[in-house]
């Protein structure tokens, strides 16, 4: 499927072509693959270099996998079946122990770079927000100066739509859409539009 953004300006193709699918090829992902995904993040620019993110993953079939499943939220277990789920986190605070306000902005930054890293291997990213964050936090045991941000899943574009419910299914197959410019840029000064 084609989901091709509707731009008004010139972008990048890796851009353009970019979307979050609810269903993935059953194709696997090589540990090359992986881990080229990954070094893409880790060349991330961060503030003051001090590079927050941490990242956990897991193949489809494994009981890492299936823990990581487990703590998705209920709609989000309704979609994912793809060949990699990861958790991604930040470590709250800098090396010299004050808060980190940067640190979810680097490690969208990071994300970012691996999504377009992903795109460039026709590999598909869909962020996630629903997932119970404390239960991931106790069940790995992650110190108190890390938060678990954000869960990904990864896998090769070319899943079958019709397999999603009704409602996903109208979700998938719709066009793309953004807010417009005017809606979240203007020089020089604050917009009422924002």
């Amino acid at each position: 499927m084609n989901k091709s953004a509707n731009n008004n300006y010139d972008i990048h193709p890796l851009l353009e072509q970019r979307w979050s699918p609810r269903t993935f090829s059953h194709a696997a992902i090589t540990d090359d693959e992986v881990m080229r995904l990954f070094e893409a993040a880790r060349w991330a620019p961060s503030s003051n270099n001090i590079q927050p993110w941490r990242f956990i993953f897991a193949r489809k079939g494994t009981d890492a996998y299936q823990r990581m499943y487990d703590l998705l939220a209920e709609f989000n277990q309704g979609w994912v079946d793809s060949p990699v789920l990861v958790f991604a986190a930040i470590k709250k605070t800098t090396p010299d122990g004050k808060d980190n306000y940067h640190a979810l902005h680097d490690l969208g930054l990071a994300a970012s770079l691996m999504t377009v890293q992903a795109q460039s291997m026709d590999i598909a990213v869909h962020q996630m927000a629903g997932f119970d964050h404390a239960k991931a936090a106790e069940l790995y045991e992650i110190p108190d100066d890390y938060h678990f941000a954000t869960a990904i899943a990864i896998g090769k574009y070319g899943g079958d739509p019709d397999e999603l419910s009704d409602k996903l299914q109208e979700q998938e197959k719709a066009p793309r859409e953004r807010k417009p410019l005017k809606d979240i840029v203007n020089e020089g000064t604050w917009s009422s539009n924002f």
